[in-house]
């Protein structure tokens, strides 16, 4: 075969071995690609955006695999897609910058924080007590807090940075609050405030508010909107309303590009700067009568 691109027969053959399940088959396959290294990312590229589905599924299972794939481009697809989930969203936005990522020890972590809480549980118990449990799970016993004194670096906002490091901002904290909450069959919320973040609760008559900056204190909505005021906000009913997925991960993208340039990193500032464009675009095409 040649380096620059696999003639008729070559990849005639390759196409007739990537659905074989034998592991032996798969492991010949995997040396082939990485010795072939570009032009077997072109080759299996084009096979993940032809019209042929099932082997689009086995070429991009080798391009994963192989580590061959964009991650950019990986999220940018995502963010056009419409598509917003927060785990999801979290773990591709974290590979555009970790793309050794281990998504699957990441979900195995969150996992593990939910069955630790479901141990501690013992039914009937209001949403309150859940909650509670989820703080001392997550404050408590394994050390999750705001990284007060390097509030500015970039690792705070990172899903597997903070996983790592049990450190964050209010905004990556929330969203590992409430991807454990999901585990757990609750149905919290994540509310953007104005300079804050925190998680919302909406199951009592009076809604109550998380601050997973504060080791999971409750707040009310007299005291969300002292908050506010205390620091020189004017506080509106609507700041209590939950925020949009695909506003969580932007404003993940607008805190990462602000951060960076602080950093003096212009190079990942203006890919961050480029996401917080490719939601607001995205998202002013689809409201569009």
């Amino acid at each position: 075969m040649k380096h620059d691109q696999p003639d008729l027969e070559s990849r005639e053959a390759l196409l007739g071995l990537l659905d074989d399940p034998s592991p032996a088959v798969r492991k010949v396959l995997l040396a082939h690609f990485t010795a072939q290294g570009p032009a077997a990312r072109s080759f299996l590229d084009g096979l993940v955006k032809s019209g042929d589905r099932l082997l689009a599924g086995h070429a991009r299972g080798y391009l994963e695999e192989l580590k061959f794939t964009d991650p950019v481009a990986e999220f940018t697809g995502f963010i056009r897609s419409l598509n917003y989930e927060l785990e999801t969203g979290a773990l591709l936005l974290s590979r555009t910058v970790f793309p050794e990522l281990d998504a699957g020890s990441c979900c195995e972590q969150l996992d593990a924080f939910a069955a630790r809480c479901r141990e501690l549980s013992a039914e009937p118990l209001s949403i309150r007590e859940k909650c509670r449990i989820i703080n001392r799970v997550l404050f408590h016993e394994n050390g999750f807090r705001g990284n007060i004194e390097h509030y500015t670096d970039p690792l705070n906002s990172f899903l597997d940075q903070v996983l790592k490091r049990r450190k964050g901002t209010p905004l990556s904290l929330s969203t590992i609050y409430l991807l454990v909450a999901q585990r757990l069959g609750m149905d919290l919320e994540p509310v953007g405030l104005p300079g804050h973040f925190v998680v919302g609760c909406y199951w009592e008559v009076v809604p109550f508010f998380i601050d997973p900056i504060e080791q999971g204190s409750f707040r009310s909505p007299e005291e969300v909107f002292a908050f506010l005021k205390a620091n020189k906000v004017s506080p509106k009913i609507t700041d209590l309303a939950p925020t949009p997925v695909r506003e969580v991960l932007c404003r993940t993208c607008r805190n990462l590009a602000h951060h960076y340039n602080l950093a003096g990193d212009d190079a990942r500032s203006r890919l961050f700067a480029g996401f917080v464009e490719e939601f607001e675009e995205t998202h002013e095409r689809h409201v569009q009568p």
